[in-house]
């Protein structure tokens, strides 16, 4: 039963919302020129809704949601359903939310709908399985603290929050993997996977108007329960901010940047440029000056990483001192325009579209309406973002490498020119003290 009608078909983009019984938000989003349909549920949980002793448990509960239900007994039938079809399917989880997305030709939509109603309403918890998948996400976790080039982002996190959810990895800690007991992940379920929690998004070749009903079928018995609210996340920090992992690796790795703007900030399309001009393409400013001048890509040269971090904090403070050129704005917004139109081709993008939106923002703008706020940003948009994003007690640096001594990164980070290192890493500072003040 429909509750009621929050938008009808917007005459740029075609797609509709409207919210059922239950407090289940279903946007529908046909789309000419696709033989395939997809089906995406999004939920309001992730890292920052968990507590210290049950950090990892919204990504391990993702997992055993494929592992077998009354109807589909192990994941051996789960994976057959839509490898029959030739349909794809995926889930993930994040600090915010957590979702469920499955794709086939379109005459297939009652079975997509079906598959996903079935792994999210009546997956059994089997606890053999989750004994079993202790296993499988420890592994995770040692694999994760192999790769550098993925444990550096764990790192930022950890150094721009620290000890609250949104400094924990997603992924949770070796202790809580495997400790966790079947009552944990089945109250876990109870309060979290709510219809008032939820948005469904169908997209593809669909008759929108018997969707309602079948969503009403298949996601009808989710909960009509108050949602869970998170913690606010707690933002502090008044000077430039260092974490090192002292690891012998092959390349050094890190992640340097200033803390920006939340979901929904004005700025937001600002930075967005911002963000595609320094390093969002390969003829970016920090693509062509890192990259193609130090000849790396996911790391550095231990010898080069004092010079690397030098270059991009001298271009962090060029676009504070140098306004941005008309020519490279433009190139940027139509740089943005055509990734948006590339990605919104399948229907898996333009389901990910709108109901990460309406998730995180509780609000849709279409396609055309992005694309006109990013038209609408000027130069002076730019440089006023710019001066306050690149400030020295928005810095932030974390490091992956064969280093013991903090001092000359924290003397980058500060502004102070460092002696030659012992390796001959002779670093040179980006910018004086008297350049980087707040002016």
């Amino acid at each position: 039963m429909i509750l009621f009608v929050i938008s009808s078909m917007n005459s740029n983009q075609n797609y509709q919302k409207i919210v059922l019984k239950n407090g289940l938000r279903l946007i529908t989003v046909p789309m000419a020129g696709t033989q395939a349909a997809t089906v995406l549920v999004l939920f309001g949980v992730g890292s920052k809704y968990e507590s210290r002793k049950l950090s990892g448990l919204s990504h391990f509960i993702e997992h055993m949601f494929f592992k077998g239900t009354q109807k589909r007994p192990n994941t051996l039938a789960i994976a057959e359903t839509l490898d029959r079809i030739g349909g794809e399917y995926n889930a993930f989880t994040s600090q915010e939310i957590t979702g469920y997305w499955a794709k086939a030709a379109s005459e297939h939509l009652d079975i997509l709908l079906d598959w996903v109603s079935d792994i999210l309403l009546h997956s059994k918890f089997d606890p053999q399985e989750i004994d079993r998948e202790r296993g499988v996400i420890t592994e995770e976790i040692n694999m994760y603290q192999d790769m550098p080039a993925q444990y550096v982002g764990v790192l930022w996190e950890k150094l721009l929050y620290g000890d609250q959810p949104a400094g924990w990895p997603v992924i949770g800690f070796k202790e809580n993997i495997s400790s966790f007991t079947l009552q944990q992940f089945l109250d876990y379920r109870k309060s979290h996977y709510l219809a008032s929690n939820a948005v469904i998004v169908v997209a593809g070749k669909i008759d929108v108007r018997s969707l309602p009903s079948k969503t009403e079928q298949y996601f009808g018995a989710l909960s009509d329960a108050s949602k869970v609210v998170k913690q606010p996340v707690i933002e502090q920090q008044a000077k430039p901010e260092l974490l090192i992992f002292d690891k012998a690796t092959d390349q050094t790795h890190f992640c340097l940047g200033n803390r920006a703007y939340p979901f929904g900030h004005p700025d937001e399309y600002a930075l967005a440029i911002l963000a595609i001009i320094l390093g969002g393409n390969m003829s970016s400013r920090l693509f062509i000056q890192v990259r193609e001048r130090l000849v790396t890509q996911a790391g550095v040269d231990h010898q080069k990483a004092g010079k690397a971090i030098s270059a991009i904090l001298a271009e962090y403070q060029k676009v504070v001192n140098e306004p941005i050129g008309e020519d490279e704005l433009q190139k940027a917004k139509d740089c943005i325009r055509g990734h948006i139109i590339l990605e919104m081709e399948s229907s898996d993008e333009q389901a990910s579209f709108f109901a990460g939106q309406e998730l995180l923002e509780n609000k849709i703008l279409t396609i055309e309406q992005k694309l006109a706020k990013i038209n609408g940003v000027s130069v002076m948009d730019l440089s006023r973002v710019a001066r306050d994003i690149f400030q020295p007690a928005k810095l932030n640096l974390a490091l992956i490498g064969p280093f013991k001594d903090k001092e000359k990164f924290e003397k980058l980070l500060t502004g102070v020119k460092p002696a030659p290192s012992d390796d001959g890493d002779a670093v040179e500072s980006y910018v004086s003290k008297e350049q980087i003040s707040d002016n």
